[in-house]
């Protein structure tokens, strides 16, 4: 079975005030939910199985995918209204809704993209790890990922404040590979028992760069057009974006 997370637990600060009144997720573009956009695209690539964290006035999103009979499939709630865990936590508290026996797809809830799912998931498969969607762009906050040839994991950096993050003591900025993660990511399951001892919130990120070390994760580049629609300046954006590249074929019933 293949199944999914949308991190779609976010306050979205960034889009306010629309977020005022309503949770990230279901701000529109096109017409259609951001959630709508992400549920699918996942359904058009096979996924049946979809766990959705809420927060931020969480109702709404319970409520969107009950009116819309689940759009069909298996889609199950992580509720986080109690307290906000962030990316890692959220994934750690949803365990049990997944299966163990395949990988998880996380797909934050503000990406839009045209990115080959599939393909993501099957280099996870192939490469028995879990591996992250990157690109060849420039990111404005100085922030990347850092790579070694093989572009496995092996560390973070801001290159605006040159602070480096890593496991390894030979990690330089100089020496490895940079690329900004795009906020789309496969996770292995067998991944979930490194996270026993981490607190119930804490950031995926985190977790990958402290266990990078002992597990092996793998950046994948890609040419998928990939948009991030977490600030209200970029709503515009985004509608371009989805006539230009199909993005999603959104379910429109």
């Amino acid at each position: 079975m293949k199944q999914a997370m949308v991190f779609a637990a976010g306050l979205g600060t960034r889009l306010k005030p629309l977020t005022d009144t309503m949770p990230k997720a279901l701000v529109k573009v096109g017409g259609f939910a951001l959630l709508q956009h992400n549920i699918s695209k996942l359904k058009a690539n096979g996924y049946e199985h979809i766990v959705v964290n809420i927060h931020h006035l969480g109702q709404q999103i319970i409520d969107f995918i009950a009116k819309n009979d689940n759009f069909g499939i298996d889609i199950q709630i992580s509720d986080e209204r109690s307290q906000l865990l962030d990316t890692g936590g959220g994934l750690k508290k949803a365990r049990m809704l997944f299966n163990t026996d395949s990988p998880i797809l996380i797909h934050n809830v503000d990406i839009l993209s045209d990115l080959d799912l599939q393909a993501l998931t099957a280099q996870a498969a192939e490469k028995a790890a879990s591996v992250l969607a990157i690109s060849e762009r420039e990111s404005a906050s100085g922030r990347y990922l850092l790579f070694d040839k093989e572009l496995r994991l092996i560390g973070w950096t801001n290159t605006h404040t040159r602070e480096i993050r890593s496991p390894f003591k030979d990690a330089t900025e100089r020496t490895a590979i940079k690329a900004p993660f795009a906020g789309i990511h496969v996770f292995q399951p067998s991944m979930f028992e490194l996270m026993n001892d981490w607190p119930d919130k804490f950031s995926i990120m985190d977790f990958y760069l402290k266990v990078c070390k002992e597990r092996p994760i793998y950046g994948v580049y890609s040419r998928a057009h990939i948009l991030d629609v977490g600030k209200a300046d970029s709503l515009t954006e985004a509608e371009q974006f989805l006539k230009m590249y199909h993005a999603t074929n959104v379910i429109k019933d």
